[in-house]
């Protein structure tokens, strides 16, 4: 008997391919094989920043799914550039009401919002992500699937799937406290698809203040950690040049993301110049030259699965300065390998996971507070790593074993006939 056909959607796919994202669309495609006919419609962009496309379009098979790959809109920057400035005031008014704790109410009486409509969607139309190709194959094929999965509402292939199949939509909107997610046109997407499945609850209760009572279905689904081969430390160590002692970010070395992290961490090193701790940055690099020169800051860009969780494995401590989570892959990673962690406490879903873990993570606020969760983790005796390290990996198999994910998956694909 054929399997049914499922497509999961994300901007972009691939084992090159650095993002949390894409990385987490890739791990559900892959284990949704062995009981469904997986697709991935994705682009052809290979860089985040550029957008433009780079990698053929057409079917790829990947560990057993079918990738499709879809040409993106060429990019108008001028025309974004103004339809972004004309749909502004909707996601700003949106915001201003959540942060005065009124939007959720508002949402319960104006579900969907359609204050600068247009304007929004011009703007999804000329975002660096749109495909015009990819929006008309689901219009016109999507009786061929028994469900669509897009990861990430924030992007325009998320928009159009929803908007052209909501009744078979399981959205995974991986959504935090950001402008994007303030748009007025998102209420139709949050209102109209036929389930929701978010990773963390401090996300979904994010999402219920601003989307209200009228939002869909929805519940946790989340995401599960691999756990790939290694590579050799020894080899490793060489190749990046690797110290010792390190505090770890693995992730795009994008400002998005690094928040104030190198401003914090040369204080710490100038406050106290005995420790030997260095900050060593994996990841693609998002900008045109190093954003920050220091003996003691380590840059390897791209590596690959194997190599990452070696490094992992050997960091004494790692970190995550986001303020802007859904979930993080990487502390559930750390974890899973029983590493102490630090984590920007301005973003709630990790101030969550720290709390759940019974702080086999810690959080800060602001710089001195940084330097002293820091200056702890790093001059304690090995104990309270140790510690931490093992509530980290008990939390982890508790919460984000596979087993469990995907059991929550499959029980709201099936719910589809």
């Amino acid at each position: 008997m054929a399997k049914e056909k499922i497509a999961l959607v994300t901007i972009r796919y691939g084992k090159d391919i650095n993002g949390g994202a894409e990385y987490h669309c890739r791990m559900l495609a892959e284990r949704l094989v062995s009981d469904y006919d997986v697709e991935v419609f994705t682009t052809c962009v290979r860089n985040y920043n550029t957008g433009v496309n780079e990698l053929p379009e057409g079917g790829e098979m990947i560990n057993g799914v079918l990738v499709r790959r879809f040409k993106v809109a060429p990019i108008n920057k001028e025309r974004h550039k103004l339809y972004s400035k004309e749909e502004k005031p909707a996601r700003k008014w949106r915001r201003f009401l959540f942060r005065m704790g009124v939007l959720r109410c508002l949402a319960g009486i104006y579900p969907v919002w359609k204050y600068k409509h247009e304007e929004e969607l011009k703007a999804f139309l000329s975002y660096p992500f749109y495909s015009p190709d990819m929006r008309e194959f689901v219009r016109n094929n999507k009786g061929k699937y028994k469900v669509f999965i897009p990861v990430n509402m924030a992007e325009p292939t998320t928009f159009f799937t929803a908007m052209e199949a909501p009744e078979k939509t399981i959205l995974i909107p991986t959504m935090h406290n950001q402008g994007i997610f303030f748009k007025a046109i998102q209420t139709e997407v949050m209102t109209k698809v036929a389930y929701i499945g978010f990773n963390v609850e401090a996300e979904l209760r994010l999402a219920e203040k601003v989307f209200g009572k009228h939002m869909s279905p929805h519940g946790i689904v989340s995401v599960g950690i691999e756990e790939p081969e290694l590579a050799s430390w020894t080899e490793t160590q060489k190749k990046y040049k690797l110290p010792e002692e390190y505090l770890l970010y693995i992730g795009r070395v994008d400002p998005n993301k690094m928040g104030r992290i190198f401003d914090y961490f040369v204080s710490y090193k100038k406050k106290y110049s005995q420790s030997s701790l260095q900050l060593v940055l994996v990841g693609g690099i998002n900008f045109n030259q190093l954003p920050f020169e220091h003996q003691d800051i380590i840059y390897t860009g791209f590596v690959s699965d194997e190599e990452k969780m070696t490094i992992l494995q050997h960091a004494k401590i790692v970190i995550n300065p986001s303020k802007f989570e859904s979930l993080s892959l990487i502390l559930l990673e750390a974890m899973s390998q029983g590493k102490p962690m630090i984590v920007n406490g301005e973003c709630d879903v990790l101030k969550e996971h720290c709390v759940k873990s019974n702080y086999a993570a810690l959080y800060y606020t602001g710089k001195s507070n940084f330097i002293s969760k820091l200056y702890l983790l790093d001059t304690s005796p090995e104990e309270l790593r140790t510690q931490m390290g093992e509530r980290g990996k008990k939390y982890v198999a508790e919460f984000y074993s596979w087993p469990v994910v995907m059991n929550r998956l499959k029980v709201c694909i099936e719910k589809f006939n």
